[in-house]
């Protein structure tokens, strides 16, 4: 296919402060969807994440108010500016000797302490759309919500696909075990799995043990926005590529 008619998307659902792994995704695609209109489920990625500390790997929760246990993502509600303040509280404390808090405090505390929305995907969004920023991925960001949606899992996400015109998906390892890879072959679109393998080390605090899974604001605060990028396999690979094209 004439690589001027090739369209590369991924779908991943609503996160909080995702990892370095869930970035690479977004910076690797040419359109990104936010996948909310399906359930929340307690005790994951949705509403918490962890940083590094002097006592090992910490979980911050964003505490949420269950209205059924059914409701979707996107009808998530927290409770509120309490848990933010705490998350908020608990960076300036574990990551007060990292060389780069003074460079993003102002902006991370407007984000944590200068909005007072609920809405637990629409905070994920936020965060998200501003780490892009820091990181100058310039990936076109949508919500689930913004299309329609019908079908089983795999259906769902090939309607997606199809919506916004994609040529191919990019998704997750995870997804090898109940994706109908067949559905989207037969659709015309390529199934292309994420490699999250191969991350380098970088200066983080509390080492050793040195630990990967963690949220991507421990990459921001310890090696800054641009050496960040030589830590994240997506930029990587575009700077080969761009040097084979120059070669």
């Amino acid at each position: 296919m004439d690589n001027a008619f090739m369209k590369r998307i991924a779908i991943l659902q609503s996160n909080y402060i995702p990892w370095k792994g869930y970035f690479d995704v977004i910076n690797s695609v040419d359109e990104f969807i936010l996948y909310d209109e399906v359930q929340y489920t307690k005790n994951d990625w949705r509403n918490r994440n962890r940083i590094k500390t002097a006592n090992g790997p910490l979980w911050l929760t964003i505490p949420v108010r269950r209205a059924s246990l059914t409701q979707k993502i996107c009808e998530t509600r927290t409770d509120g500016t309490r848990g933010r303040k705490k998350h908020w509280d608990s960076f300036g404390q574990w990551y007060a000797m990292a060389p780069y808090l003074k460079a993003f405090r102002a902006d991370f505390e407007e984000l944590y302490l200068g909005s007072g929305e609920e809405n637990l995907s629409a905070i994920n969004h936020t965060f998200i759309n501003a780490i892009c920023g820091f990181l100058d991925i310039r990936t076109k960001i949508s919500r689930s919500g913004d299309y329609h949606l019908s079908g089983n899992y795999s259906e769902r996400l090939l309607s997606l696909c199809q919506q916004v015109g994609a040529t191919a998906y990019l998704s997750g390892p995870a997804a090898k075990s109940y994706l109908n890879v067949v559905l989207f072959e037969d659709a015309g679109i390529e199934v292309v799995w994420m490699d999250y393998s191969g991350y380098p080390e970088y200066r983080q605090l509390y080492t050793p043990p040195f630990v990967h899974e963690v949220s991507i604001i421990d990459l921001m605060l310890n090696e800054g926005p641009d050496n960040a990028k030589n830590c994240m396999l997506s930029f990587q690979s575009r700077q080969g590529q761009e040097q084979v094209a120059q070669g």
